[in-house]
C-alpha cells in the first residue's frame, strides 16, 4: 500500500471539474485507490463520494492505493494536484 498526504491549492477544491479529473485519473488504475479526508475515507473512484467529501482549497487530504498499479496511481493524482487539475494523463480526456 502506498499513500500520500497532499494539500489541494485550487480555488475550488475536488468540486466539479477538478472532482471529475481525479476521478477519471483513478479510474485508470486497477488498484483500490481511496482519499480520505479527516475521519472521512472515501472510494477515489466514485465522483459523488469524492464531492460529498467536500474538500475546499487548502485542505489537506490523504490518498491510499493499494495494488499492482499503486505507485504509477499515486504519482499521477499527485502530479493531477499540483498541476491545478490539468490533465497530466494523456489517457484522461477534457
Amino acid at each position: 500500500m502506498k499513500y500520500l498526504t497532499i494539500t489541494v491549492k485550487n480555488e475550488t477544491g475536488l468540486h466539479s471539474r477538478p472532482a471529475d479529473f481525479f476521478v477519471r485519473t483513478a479510474k485508470l488504475y486497477q488498484s483500490g485507490i481511496t482519499v480520505r479526508k479527516g475521519d472521512k475515507k472515501v472510494d477515489a473512484k466514485n465522483i459523488i463520494k469524492v464531492i460529498l467529501l467536500n474538500v475546499s482549497q487548502n485542505s489537506e487530504i490523504t490518498i491510499e492505493a493499494d495494488g499492482d498499479d499503486e505507485e504509477a496511481a499515486i504519482n499521477d493524482l499527485k502530479q493531477l494536484i499540483e498541476s491545478d487539475f490539468e490533465a497530466v494523463n494523456e489517457r484522461v480526456k477534457i
